[in-house]
């Protein structure tokens, strides 16, 4: 029965998905950014055509295509494309999955290109399960990950793949894929008489940040949110349709070191306003006040020392404020103590002595 219904239960299921899902590509053509790995004489483009394609790892923020490309990519190498998610996956699902792939490769079949979505979720003994297959070649193994991967995933599973880091998509690469989906007829919008104005679409493809799906998600609550038809989206609707940013911002991974790196060389190189936005960014991540009021400390001897022997005792009465008012108010504290060291003079003979 459910081979008799099926093309008829698909079709329900892509009806209910949203439109970033419907809208994803179907041949790497269609793939909107990434043209450093997928131009014409690029590494990944020559790998494809030249079908010698491996183990490689995904690295890059949410939106820029790194579910879409696996798919993409299993569908150019001919390979029977398998999905699991480190959150949910175990061990035991991911053993079937490859004696599964080598019963395929021992009987003469395609191979199984295995996607691993976040992969850096996954534990040891789960990452060193791959191992073996991935090293024959049993699978082709995409892992995808918005963190480090030199920091997250498995050395040993590393020195098996190639590292691909994808970049935030551009502005012009935004308004094809949104041009994209007020067009397809089929997928998108096109049946639904639905335009843009030029500076709505300007505007969404500038806050959208690099991310294809927070732009359609947008484009699909201006659209969903009225049921006048025609419907000419101005700017004022995609104002309202637009979720609100939040600061990407992990207290224990790669970011907070390279925010607290920013703020660092920002007072450094005496730029006020570079500091405090840097300052400002840690604070809405939720960045310990300690350990910034910490680092002004330091920075006051490091590089600033006796060039004015004052900023260190700004810093020090600094971090004694923090303590004794806390969020939110400190933030003024260490706000007036940022703009003054990235102001002061500068010297670093305490360090060379």
């Amino acid at each position: 029965m459910s081979s008799l219904f099926r093309e008829f239960e698909e079709s329900n299921l892509q009806r209910a998905q949203p439109l970033a899902a419907r809208m994803r590509p179907r041949r790497l053509e269609e793939f909107a950014g990434q043209h450093h790995l997928l131009g014409e004489g690029q590494l990944l483009w020559r790998l494809l055509k030249a079908d010698r394609l491996g183990s490689i790892v995904l690295y890059g923020p949410p939106g820029c295509g790194k579910t879409t490309l696996a798919r993409l990519l299993a569908a150019a190498s001919k390979s029977i494309f398998r999905q699991v998610s480190a959150v949910s996956s175990g061990v035991k699902e991911l053993r079937e999955i490859l004696a599964a792939a080598r019963v395929e490769i021992e009987t003469g079949g395609r191979r199984t290109l295995l996607f691993v979505d976040e992969i850096h979720r996954f534990n040891k003994s789960q990452q060193d399960a791959l191992l073996p297959d991935v090293e024959e070649g049993v699978v082709i193994l995409i892992g995808a990950t918005t963190e480090n991967p030199f920091f997250a995933v498995n050395r040993a599973l590393l020195s098996r793949s190639q590292v691909f880091a994808l970049e935030p998509l551009d502005e012009s690469d935004l308004r094809s894929v949104i041009e994209r989906a007020l067009a397809d007829s089929e997928r998108g919008l096109g049946a639904e008489s639905v335009e843009i104005e030029e500076d709505a679409l300007e505007f969404l493809c500038r806050v959208s940040d690099g991310d294809a799906r927070r732009a359609l998600t947008a484009l699909e609550i201006a659209c969903r949110s009225t049921s006048e038809r025609p419907l000419n989206i101005t700017l004022e609707l995609i104002r309202q349709s637009v979720q609100e940013r939040t600061i990407a911002y992990d207290p224990t991974g790669d970011m907070h070191y390279d925010c607290v790196s920013a703020l660092i060389k920002s007072i450094r190189g005496s730029d006020p306003d570079a500091a405090v936005y840097w300052l400002a960014r840690m604070l809405e991540g939720g960045e310990d006040i300690r350990f910034i009021a910490r680092r002004l400390v330091i920075l006051a001897s490091e590089d600033i020392g006796n060039a004015d022997p004052r900023a260190l005792i700004v810093a020090t009465a600094t971090a004694q404020a923090c303590e004794l008012v806390g969020l939110p108010e400190c933030q003024l504290n260490l706000a007036q103590a940022v703009t003054y060291l990235a102001c002061a003079p500068k010297s670093n003979a305490a360090t060379k002595a």
